[in-house]
């Protein structure tokens, strides 16, 4: 019999996960700072609704605190705000520092990954203009059509010929035409 030898860290390794997703709004305009070395890093606050009411009947929401850094960071500083509803991808964090009381102070927040703007631009408001974009790390979306006129047609047209080769379309019907079908028996699964 074969054995590999794994050390308890690598066992643990495997077992552990820290995936967070949210969906909420923001509570207030994210703050964005910069780091002596220059990086940028923006925090904010979602409100998460619950998915469940009060014993009152009132809908309750908790406030988690987000933190995003570099690029993403400048992003989401510059396209949302008070009010816009965001998606966000990541993990959680703790730490911890001295407070000015000298007491030690315990911080939970989630290292966002991945920061998704829910809204069109005209509906939140967003400061700026976010472009075509919608998600801070999406290349930039292809063009719907030639910005200086109506496009090639024959381009068009020839990729839409190209596209559906060897496959049906889902809003053509197989069976038009005289209704019959070309198929053996031996093609049935049964």
């Amino acid at each position: 019999m074969f054995h590999v030898k794994q050390s308890l860290e690598e066992k643990e390794l495997i077992l552990m996960m820290n995936r967070v997703v949210l969906v909420g709004r923001l509570t207030k305009d994210p703050d964005l700072r910069y780091t002596p070395n220059g990086v940028p890093v923006a925090t904010f606050t979602l409100a998460v609704n619950r998915p469940f009411s009060s014993q009152a009947g009132e809908r309750e929401a908790d406030f988690i605190n987000c933190v995003v850094w570099r690029k993403p960071a400048e992003n989401v500083a510059n396209f949302l705000k008070k009010g816009s509803l965001a998606g966000v991808d990541g993990r959680i964090q703790t730490r911890n520092y001295e407070g000015q009381d000298g007491k030690r102070v315990y911080v939970t927040e989630v290292q966002a990954e991945s920061v998704q703007f829910l809204e069109p631009k005209s509906s939140s408001g967003g400061g700026g203009g976010r472009g075509d974009n919608d998600h801070f790390g999406a290349p930039p979306r292809e063009p719907q059509g030639n910005q200086y006129g109506g496009g090639n047609q024959n381009q068009r047209q020839y990729q839409n010929q190209n596209q559906n080769k060897g496959f049906t379309r889902m809003d053509e019907d197989p069976f038009a035409g005289n209704g019959q079908i070309d198929i053996s028996d031996d093609d049935l699964p049964f």
